[in-house]
């Protein structure tokens, strides 16, 4: 435990005093009681009962004082909190792969019913966003606490041609920074090949750009990104080289693989393909960023991962400051002490 002002700590020593004080004092009207034979029978009718009771008030009075001494010196503790500010962007694959029945009905529909389910566990003030992505990725509901807007984005996907997994990853990036000047053209297309480096581009003015710093992965708790797919990119932004930009911000990207590791053929509009669940890409992912790669190879192993990622991503472990909660035992202490020695001895103390 850690304080901000354990310079508070040294009256601790007046306790010992104070229990010093208090023995002498009982010795004191012990030897006063000696002198008055009648006071000497009053104690011997109060019994062994009476005479352990006469201790507790000081004793409750005594904790109290301590207790009251460590919320001065603003003790810190490690604990679990609800995150009151946090944003969870949900970055759902609508490709032609999802279209395969390996997953019953579908993929698509098997995760868009996981995805409805997770929004109901999750609390209201929890804000979700949607990323869709295929060969493009775009937001279909930014950030919101509305669960209806949610739901009715979820609803409205529409399968598209391609796999750009790292472009749905740039722009949940975006939505979480967005005053980042994160530009995806520029990851895609653009100036910055090597892998690893920042994605900040400058938004008006090259001198109102702060340089970018990077961060421990994982560091960042008041958002994290769940990524829903079979790990089988076609083209955009290298997802490793993503989930690289997600890991300097701080922010974890927890990966759903849905499907099968042996897949099945799809066809439409006269084309056919195998599509194959890619584990290890995922799993680069997930690892890149300190977060966890979940397989949901069934519509029921799907919602178990949602209900998971529920629980993990809503509380946050914190260093906070319990001088309140120690003043409060203080307060009471005190208060259970003085009420016990009146209703005993018809006096406080």
């Amino acid at each position: 435990m850690n304080f901000l002002w354990p310079q508070f700590l040294w009256l601790l020593l007046v306790l010992p005093l104070l229990v010093l004080l208090y023995v002498w004092l009982l010795r004191r009207k012990k030897k006063v009681a000696l002198r008055y034979a009648s006071l000497s029978i009053v104690r011997e009718a109060m019994g062994k009962g009476q005479s352990v009771r006469r201790h507790i008030p000081p004793l409750l009075f005594l904790l109290s004082l301590a207790a009251m001494l460590l919320a001065a010196s603003r003790p810190l503790a490690v604990v679990s909190l609800p995150s009151d500010q946090q944003t969870i962007m949900l970055a759902m694959d609508v490709s032609g792969s999802m279209r395969a029945t390996d997953v019953l009905p579908s993929r698509l529909v098997a995760s868009q019913n996981a995805a409805k389910a997770f929004l109901a566990e999750l609390p209201r003030h929890v804000r979700v966003g949607i990323v869709a992505f295929a060969g493009t990725a775009a937001v279909v509901q930014s950030p919101t606490l509305s669960r209806e807007d949610l739901v009715t984005a979820i609803d409205k996907f529409q399968l598209q041609r391609g796999t750009a997994i790292g472009n749905g990853i740039v722009v949940s990036l975006a939505e979480i920074f967005p005053d980042a000047g994160i530009d995806l053209a520029s990851m895609q297309y653009g100036r910055d090949r090597q892998r690893g480096v920042a994605i900040d581009q400058p938004v008006k003015d090259e001198k109102d750009k702060k340089p970018f710093v990077p961060v421990a992965p994982g560091s960042y708790t008041s958002a994290a990104i769940i990524l829903l797919t079979d790990g089988q990119r076609t083209t955009g932004v290298d997802s490793l080289d993503a989930a690289k930009a997600a890991a300097d911000r701080g922010v974890r990207i927890y990966t759903v693989g849905i499907g099968t590791v042996d897949g099945e053929t799809i066809g439409f509009e006269g084309w056919s393909m195998r599509v194959k669940l890619d584990e290890e890409t995922l799993k680069g992912i997930a690892k890149n960023t300190q977060a966890e790669y979940f397989y949901a190879g069934t519509a029921t192993d799907l919602k178990k991962v949602y209900e998971t990622l529920s629980s993990r991503l809503t509380v946050v472990k914190k260093e906070t400051e319990i001088s309140g909660i120690l003043a409060l035992v203080a307060a009471a202490l005190a208060l259970l002490s003085a009420g016990l020695s009146l209703a005993w001895f018809n006096r406080i103390l």
